[in-house]
């Protein structure tokens, strides 16, 4: 029997194959968005077994084995790692068409050389032999060593603006590693004026900044203070998440006022809107004297079991798509008001609901410098990226995509960079082979070399 992955992997055409052979094989890695731990390639983290590095932290898999029935205890709790993995093998050997199966096996392959797919039957076997290995070559499975083994050339964490940053320093003046790790700001904390959080978040900030907030003045002071920080150790990316686009335009005395009540009493739904809309604008209006990307995330409902959340805090898994909302309105008012002043950064917009595809494609074709960002999260997988790529190539420009992110926090994870290849060459290639393009290799071929790495490595030059 051949094995599952082979040459031929979701390539389902001759045409398919050359062009990723050829012109996506091989390309470096720009991973610009993801949420790996810093600290973890600072210092070189040593992982002792499989279960520590796919299951600790990978909410992608906690959530399958969630909807398998597995009991908490092996997912999040204190069961053995074995007693983890082998749940993880029952759960991962009987699902079918998940894209977190394709992406097991192709870890299995490209960083253990294991041919047969995971499973309840095989568990212990693989279990002892990746234990081998770990144990017998302990720098290879290393946190440096995955990233390269995997061809990674960037890394954009994601990072808050309180952080010092010190991680990211001690990478930087190593010159011993050669992958470029770059800070991102992700200023969430400071636009949820709603939450509970907030205030002491901003006392936080006043601290870290040095600057005490006690006006609307002395917020922007730090908020711009932390961008110059984080620009200075290299960011050249901001990140927004968005459980929905706000649009309500006020002026600056306006919006101190707003600032001044969150002191003493929570805020109606449009002073918050304010509030958002005059930081998001600003944010903007700084990344790009910075030269600064943004990106956008929205359409998520984050943390939805409320018992979850608060035994395991945020980003246990527990995240929905949000649904139909008008997002059209406020984010073409917040695009167009960048536009006007001269300030619009280059942007990068994703949705976690498919549905918006077409919206996004067709919205961005009405601005300079927006592009439709990878398809997202849930999106990720063999048929939401197909249908991304559809719609991106219907409504927009193709060329000008900023290819595939892993969004993870999994040393692993980078084989999604393949899987995504893989299924763009294949989209490609079936428009040669339908005769919709041209049999013109050279045209297609730089396309692919585009949207694979130029087009995110242009973001850092």
């Amino acid at each position: 029997m051949a094995p599952f992955i082979n040459d031929r992997f979701l390539l389902d055409s001759g045409t398919a194959f050359t062009l990723f052979e050829k012109y996506a094989k091989d390309l470096p890695i720009v991973d610009y968005h993801c949420h790996i731990n810093p600290q973890d390639i600072a210092e070189n983290r040593h992982f002792t077994d499989l279960a520590e590095l796919w299951l600790s932290g990978d909410h992608y898999k906690w959530r399958l084995m969630r909807a398998a029935g597995i009991a908490e205890e092996y997912i999040t709790g204190d069961a053995p790692s074995r007693d983890k993995f082998l749940c993880w093998a029952k759960t991962i050997g009987r699902a079918v068409a998940s894209p977190l199966y394709h992406w097991n096996c192709l870890e299995l392959k490209r960083y253990f050389g294991i041919d047969e797919p995971l499973s309840e039957r095989n568990a212990e076997e693989i279990w002892d032999k990746t234990c081998a290995m770990i144990k017998d070559d302990p720098d290879k499975y290393s946190a440096r060593g995955l990233i390269g083994s995997s061809g990674v050339e960037v890394i954009c964490t994601t990072d808050d603006p309180c952080d010092d940053l010190r991680w990211h320093r001690m990478i930087k003046e190593d010159p011993s590693f050669k992958t470029t790790v770059l800070p991102s700001f992700r200023p969430d904390p400071i636009l949820d004026i709603e939450k509970d959080s907030y205030l002491s978040y901003i006392s936080r900030l006043s601290e870290v900044s040095g600057i005490k907030i006690e006006s609307l003045n002395d917020l922007i002071s730090s908020l711009d203070q932390r961008i110059a920080y984080f620009r200075d150790l290299g960011c050249r990316i901001a990140d927004h998440g968005m459980e929905k686009i706000l649009f309500e335009k006020a002026d600056e005395e306006e919006v101190a006022n707003i600032f001044k009540k969150r002191k003493s009493s929570s805020l109606t739904s449009s002073e918050e809107a304010k509030y958002k809309t005059f930081i998001l604008l600003h944010c903007a209006k700084r990344y790009h004297e910075s030269g600064f990307a943004m990106q956008l995330h929205f359409g998520c409902i984050r943390d939805v079991n409320e018992k979850m959340r608060s035994s395991l805090g945020p980003n246990c898994g527990c995240d929905s798509i949000a649904g139909s909302t008008d997002l059209v309105t406020p984010l073409s008012r917040i695009l167009s008001e960048l536009t006007d002043q001269g300030t619009l950064p280059k942007t990068i917009l994703y949705s976690l609901d498919p549905n918006n595809n077409a919206v996004i494609d067709t919205l961005c074709g009405c601005f300079r410098n927006v592009v439709h960002g990878a398809a997202w999260w849930f999106n990720d997988n063999l048929n939401g990226m197909k249908d991304h790529l559809k719609s991106l190539s219907c409504q927009g420009y193709l060329p000008a995509f900023t290819g595939m992110l892993t969004d993870s926090r999994s040393f692993l994870s980078y084989t999604r960079h393949e899987y995504f290849r893989r299924i763009l060459c294949s989209f490609i290639g079936e428009q040669i082979d339908k005769g919709l393009f041209p049999n013109d290799e050279e045209i297609p071929g730089s396309v692919i070399k585009d949207i694979c790495y130029n087009n995110p490595s242009a973001l850092f030059k």
